[in-house]
């Protein structure tokens, strides 16, 4: 972590000399940078999401910078209360890149740091004009400076994939060896430059907010790593827990400027403060119940309490519900998981007495304990590894449409009493329900997040190829076996036809994610990451039966047969045509 700045003699004697002039003047002292050249009552910290050439942003990026914005300055306010300020604000809109992955990875950490920040202060015109604060840039960046997946904190081997990340415990923290931020006071220019690489931020393990504020509010003001090693914000503080379970060193507090106030304040009833939501198990695995452990401050009333889970970056947040008796919820659970998976949490509360927090965490669900977590996609598909194409593999999520959010049950529905729930489509259980979704452009992608409610039976999703409508259908049971296929082929339904695979592919009350891909001559149907169909041929070849028939051939429809299903996810996206064959 460099802290490139005055040579350590200099700032030295100038700090000497500044802290005898502030020992004399009237007033008491001010709370200024490390060498005592720079105010800092009044810091004003800019936030950028950094995207590479090529690269696909996160779609909820906004909120996670967000999270981290709010963490900080909670922080920073209950340190300094008052004598100092932390003001961030977030650029409004993802920074794209003149340079693709490869040009910045270029060198070692501090090449890529510098790379980096000169690129967004130059383009910006930081900290150019006239000045509030003490100006930071500090850029959250989408990429680590060697290949490195986050959400499964894997890197490539020679063997194949390998895990890479700090535990303690079965618990994670931040702290891969790829990962690389960095920070630097640039004291002639008066501000800061700081760099949160990929593994710092973008999955907030528990202690991510430490390593934002260590390096946009620490390295970036002078602050070295205190001597001897603690479990301050400047020390060891991101292996050990939140930002709110540290503190900031109460000597370099002081020789910061910083007045001790005449009584320490009782933190017993801060939320920010006392708040923790930890998993047990630790390292829980595939069939045994995840549970959140909730830790609260002393009296505590609690008016609200939301948990959201996502086992996916780019996939949905899953709600659960969530309810108690007496002032508190002791836990919530996040359910069962039937496989390894990582596992990223967040919960938002609010007390009676109006103190609102949020919190994020990540766990993984392990085979054993030391083994890693696996994707099912193979290793080069996944975000943070680019093809050597240098093309970015993941979709620009940009295109996609939330078809939940155009949903009217009374107006869609053809069959069945069919529900719209917080945000969620409920299909009744019952023979032949089915609802009207839009139409689908040419050559498109349908997401689907499905939960059987009762004993999985028939989800249908209805498709359309060609001017041809047909079937996806999944998990149908009309005897033992379940059966998937596509239906109609050449007249023939899923009792036998080219597509028919036999096997289970949903658990009541387990979340599976379906993706339907068509294009012009072909389907491709994932559930859970592994393909189930994968046909290819000529759409007048597909039919659909009068049985499952709506109103409008030209639409997309949902159904289900003898099944409850609760959709949290339909989401389409139209697809470029395919290139030809051969390059024709």
């Amino acid at each position: 972590m460099p802290n490139r700045g005055l040579p350590i003699w200099l700032a030295a004697a100038l700090l000497v000399a500044c802290w005898g002039w502030l020992a004399t003047s009237p007033g008491g002292a001010e709370v200024r940078t490390w060498d005592g050249r720079h105010l800092i009552d009044r810091i004003d910290l800019t936030l950028v999401y950094f995207v590479p050439q090529g690269r696909t942003p996160l779609p909820d990026w906004r909120e996670r910078v967000d999270y981290f914005r709010r963490r900080i300055e909670q922080f920073h306010a209950r340190e300094f209360q008052g004598q100092s300020v932390l003001v961030a604000s977030v650029h409004p809109e993802p920074f794209r890149s003149d340079r693709d992955v490869a040009s910045l990875r270029k060198g070692d950490g501090d090449d890529i740091f510098f790379r980096t920040l000169r690129e967004v202060d130059e383009r910006l015109q930081f900290a150019r004009g006239e000045r509030g604060g003490f100006p930071i840039l500090l850029v959250f960046s989408d990429i680590n400076w060697r290949p490195l997946d986050d959400f499964f904190r894997l890197k490539p081997g020679a063997r194949g994939p390998e895990f890479e990340g700090n535990t303690s415990d079965g618990e994670h923290f931040p702290g891969a060896e790829s990962g690389g931020a960095r920070a630097t006071y640039l004291a002639r220019e008066g501000k800061g430059w700081g760099l949160v690489s990929a593994d710092g931020w973008r999955v907030p393990y528990r202690g991510s907010d430490c390593v934002v504020y260590h390096e946009g509010c620490g390295h970036t003001v002078g602050l070295p790593h205190p001597e001897p090693g603690n479990g301050s914000v400047m020390s060891l503080g991101q292996y050990q827990g939140w930002i709110s379970e540290s503190w900031l060193d109460r000597e370099q507090k002081v020789r910061l400027g910083w007045q001790p106030p005449e009584q320490e304040p009782d933190l017993s009833t801060d939320l920010f403060s006392r708040f923790r939501a930890l998993p047990e198990p630790r390292v829980p695995r595939p069939g045994e119940e995840v549970r959140l452990r909730f830790d609260w401050p002393a009296s505590g009333r609690v008016t609200s309490c939301r948990v959201r889970f996502q086992t996916d970056l780019f996939g949905p947040w899953v709600e659960r519900p969530l309810s108690w008796t007496g002032d508190a919820p002791e836990g919530a659970s996040l359910g069962i998981f039937d496989r390894p998976t990582p596992i990223s949490y967040r919960v938002v509360a609010t007390l009676a007495d109006g103190q609102s927090v949020e919190l994020w965490g990540y766990l993984q669900v392990r085979a054993e304990p030391r083994q890693a977590v696996l994707p099912l996609r193979p290793l080069e598909e996944l975000a943070s590894f680019p093809r050597a194409t240098g093309t970015d593999p993941l979709p620009d999520l940009s295109t996609e449409i939330n078809l939940l959010s155009g949903i009217d049950p009374e107006r869609d529905a053809v069959r069945g009493a069919w529900t719209l729930i917080d945000g969620r489509l409920h299909a009744p259980r019952g023979y032949g329900a089915r609802l009207e979704l839009s139409e689908p452009p040419p050559e498109y992608e349908l997401t689907v997040i499905a939960e059987p409610l009762d004993e999985p039976d028939g989800l249908i999703l209805g498709q359309r190829m060609g001017g041809r409508r047909f079937l996806v259908l999944l998990n149908y049971t009309p005897e033992a076996d379940a059966l998937s296929a596509l239906e109609n082929i050449d007249g023939l339904n899923v009792g036998a036809n080219v597509t028919t695979r036999k096997g289970p592919l949903f658990r009541q009350g387990r979340l599976s994610h379906i993706q339907c891909v068509v294009r012009n001559d072909r389907v491709t149907v994932r559930v859970d990451g592994a393909t189930v169909i994968d046909w290819q041929g000529d759409p007048a070849r597909l039919s659909l039966s009068d049985y499952w028939a709506t109103p409008h051939d030209e639409r997309l429809f949902l159904g289900a047969y003898d099944c409850a299903y609760r959709f949290h996810r339909v989401t389409l996206r139209p697809l470029a045509p395919a290139p030809p064959a051969n390059g024709r």
